[in-house]
């Protein structure tokens, strides 16, 4: 895969997720039950495949199941924040996650600060600061902020820990594990005594596996492959973008509409994924 190839990908990848952030609003269930039919359907649909292609399948691994572990957190935190307030908080809360990576990558990966991934971060959290101008404890925007916070967290984690397992795992097999060490995670959550009720309609049939299958498989593949062309960093400013199609996305859809402010700091959000985006294409990764 070409960088240019990856960054494909990799958009096309962040497009989906923010997509799946409407379901939040879409599913009347309880974030870990959501998760748990979104894992559940992904690892249904990963499986035949990768096990058609028993090269690529790999063996599972406590890394993958941590990996599982940090993914079913990430999402069911992510969910939290949009039922808790609205897609835009949400996203945006998980928006925050370029400055973990930039952390978690120096610290586990053992690379260097540079300059301009520092100014790209910098220039989502101006972005988000300029989304998010108030902050009140007691405020379900607030609280939907910091859900989004640890979503952010856990997937800059992730993210770190799927380009180390990426040169020498394929893509969809990371993907096939995660997605069913995340479930399995979540069984005993769903289906424990008092555990959130599942209503299965449909409707709802409808709506998960569309989730599970396009949102997440397709997505969760896509963007594991670029990790093997683009840096975390450059994987995590790109991923801002996530924020910006979901606005869009709940504007058409769900009819939440953006002020002026919103639109200025996707503005800034946009910016730093084009930058990060042109500096991909011309550097090849080391």
């Amino acid at each position: 895969m070409t960088p240019r190839a990856a960054l494909v990908a990799l958009h096309a990848a962040v497009a989906l997720f923010g997509f799946a952030g409407l379901f939040g609003k879409w599913l009347a269930w309880d974030p870990a039950a959501i998760v748990f039919g979104r894992t559940v359907v992904a690892a249904a649909v990963l499986a035949p495949v990768v096990l058609w292609r028993r090269a690529e399948r790999g063996a599972p691994s406590w890394a993958l199941a941590g990996n599982g572990l940090i993914l079913a957190v990430h999402w069911v935190a992510f969910f939290a924040a949009i039922q808790l307030s609205t897609v835009a908080i949400g996203l945006l809360g998980f928006a925050s996650f370029p400055l973990f990576v930039i952390v978690l990558e120096r610290w586990l990966l053992g690379t260097r600060w540079r300059t301009p991934e520092v100014t790209t971060a910098l220039l989502v959290v101006a972005g988000l600061a300029m989304l998010v101008p108030t902050f009140n404890l007691a405020d379900r925007s607030v609280q939907g902020l910091a859900w989004g916070a640890l979503s952010g967290f856990t997937f800059a984690w992730l993210t770190v820990r799927n380009r180390a397992m990426s040169a020498d795992r394929r893509p969809i097999a990371i993907a096939l594990w995660q997605n069913l060490f995340a479930a399995l995670c979540l069984v005993f959550v769903v289906f424990l005594p008092g555990g959130p009720a599942i209503e299965l309609t449909p409707a709802t049939l409808g709506l998960i596996l569309l989730l599970g299958a396009v949102c997440t498989a397709l997505a969760h593949v896509l963007f594991i492959a670029s990790l093997s062309r683009l840096t975390a960093h450059t994987a995590s400013v790109v991923t801002g973008l996530e924020s910006v199609y979901g606005i869009a996305l709940a504007a058409l859809l769900l009819h939440e509409i953006p002020d002026a402010r919103t639109c200025l700091g996707a503005a800034l959000l946009v910016g730093a994924a084009i930058a990060a985006s042109q500096r991909a294409a011309r550097t090849p990764i080391p």
